[in-house]
């Protein structure tokens, strides 16, 4: 399959069926707001390192979580039941990419999330696209995601914990706000075993691509700081373990 090159003034891109096996579709462009949500309308996203030309890739299959299909353990339901972390929504949106970015440069490993990419995606937030999800205990942030909401799919970008647990507690808890506002699913983008055990699986990019033609845009839920602070807010976690209940084996 060719690797397409982007146009630096046009935003179009090519079929996402056209990827080559590795899910690379296109090269080069920018990280425009425009661009950008174009991208995401389409199933195709960023990712590159320091160093590379912005790279677009939509993998085949592609990674997602139903919100129906969490899958929360024994363990997860314990720390749920402790009340360990306080949940909060764009609170801390920039530090939380910062944290990001920063907890796989402190392993010694390579991140995506060099300045271009958090500069771009503070632009998504500060326009409303883009949302954090924070877990804290006490001042410090132990854990959070961010991602992009657009009508009835989020698309997940990246996720991170400082305290053991954090990063789950916040993704059951955007999972269950998403299944309550009527969201279709989480995009995971990439498989990854920890996704796998919480739920996720591997679907067909035809299927995603068909699914997202229909509720990309379709009566979109607002992910209103405020609002989803209240929804976010842990002070009951028996009620969503009960709620969840039924779908544990």
């Amino acid at each position: 399959m060719p690797v397409f090159r982007l146009s630096e003034t046009d935003t179009t891109f090519p079929d996402p069926v056209w990827a080559d096996p590795s899910g690379l579709l296109a090269v080069g462009g920018d990280l425009s707001v425009v661009r950008l949500l174009e991208a995401y309308r389409l199933g195709i996203f960023p990712w590159y390192g320091e160093g590379e030309p912005i790279l677009w890739w939509s993998p085949n299959p592609r990674c997602v979580l139903f919100p129906d299909e969490i899958h929360i353990s024994r363990r997860l339901r314990r720390t749920l039941a402790q009340k360990r972390f306080q949940i909060t929504c764009n609170r801390a949106f920039y530090q939380v990419v910062s944290d990001c970015a920063a907890v796989r440069t402190e392993a010694g490993e390579p991140t995506w999330l060099i300045s271009g990419m958090r500069t771009a995606y503070g632009e998504l937030h500060r326009q409303g696209y883009a949302h954090s999800v924070e877990a804290w205990q006490g001042e410090r942030l132990a854990g959070g995601l961010y991602g992009l909401a657009l009508g009835r799919f989020f698309f997940g970008e990246s996720m991170f914990h400082r305290v053991a647990d954090a990063s789950k507690v916040v993704l059951v808890a955007v999972v269950d706000y998403l299944r309550r506002a009527g969201f279709e699913l989480f995009d995971c983008q990439v498989t990854n075993p920890h996704l796998l055990r919480m739920g996720a699986r591997e679907i067909p990019r035809s299927s995603f691509l068909s699914m997202l033609r229909h509720h990309a845009e379709a009566d979109p839920q607002p992910f209103a700081s405020h609002r989803l602070t209240d929804r976010l807010d842990f002070t009951n976690e028996k009620q969503i373990l009960n709620k969840m209940e039924k779908l544990q084996p």
